[in-house]
């Protein structure tokens, strides 16, 4: 017990910053993907031909390209096209990038629930179709996808370990530098285990408590 326990607390800088890091590349993915997702349904549910094609063709795409690919490509291709990028910053595009198309389903999905009598209403009193959107279906629309949007959120979380693989000291990278100090590997891999536990926790009571406040009566 005690040798598990010093595993931990004897490599506690390395664990803290795995995982601030892990945080930090979450935090800045979900708020990109919620974005351009949205930004995509949108695109998907549009009057405008050109627009609903480009998004389906962008989700359909990303939806069926391994998200390693897409890692690969931004770290290994794109500087050699003389674009400077970090490791960081590839990162967090490739999880954008790739989670983005899973939330745009889940978004559209929510938009179809909303009664078009709705929008045709909003549409007869002059509105624009942005302005419906925004104002009108949007906002009944989240309502009813919090569950699903909360899965491609913990989803994309467990995601971020990819991004050891390409250089990115995260969660997922804490288990070769312990190898490298000759640390207990299984208690390596249960320490990381109780960490992603801890962080996906609060985001399930999250998900269970706005289920509650935003419950849609049907």
């Amino acid at each position: 017990m005690n040798s598990f326990l010093h595993t931990l607390t004897d490599n506690g800088p390395l664990f803290w910053e795995g995982f601030k890091t892990t945080v930090e590349l979450f935090l800045i993915a979900a708020v990109g993907s919620l974005v351009l997702g949205t930004l995509l349904a949108g695109a998907r549910v549009s009057p405008v031909p050109i627009l609903r094609a480009v998004g389906t063709a962008y989700v359909q795409t990303v939806r069926n390209t391994p998200l390693t690919l897409l890692f690969a490509f931004l770290v290994f291709a794109v500087p050699k096209l003389d674009i400077p990028i970090d490791y960081f910053p590839s990162a967090c595009i490739a999880l954008i990038a790739y989670t983005s198309a899973f939330v745009c389903e889940v978004v559209r999905s929510g938009i179809n629930t909303v009664a078009s009598g709705q929008a045709e209403a909003a549409r007869a009193l002059g509105m624009t179709f942005g302005q419906v959107l925004g104002q009108i279906v949007l906002p009944q629309a989240f309502r009813s996808i919090v569950p699903p949007l909360m899965s491609v959120m913990i989803a994309m979380l467990k995601n971020t370990t990819i991004a050891a693989g390409f250089s990115v000291l995260e969660a997922g990278a804490i288990p070769a530098y312990m190898a490298e100090r000759g640390e207990n590997q299984f208690a390596t891999l249960i320490w990381i285990t109780i960490g992603f536990l801890v962080l996906i926790a609060p985001l399930v009571v999250l998900q269970h408590r706005m289920e509650r406040k935003w419950a849609v009566t049907r």
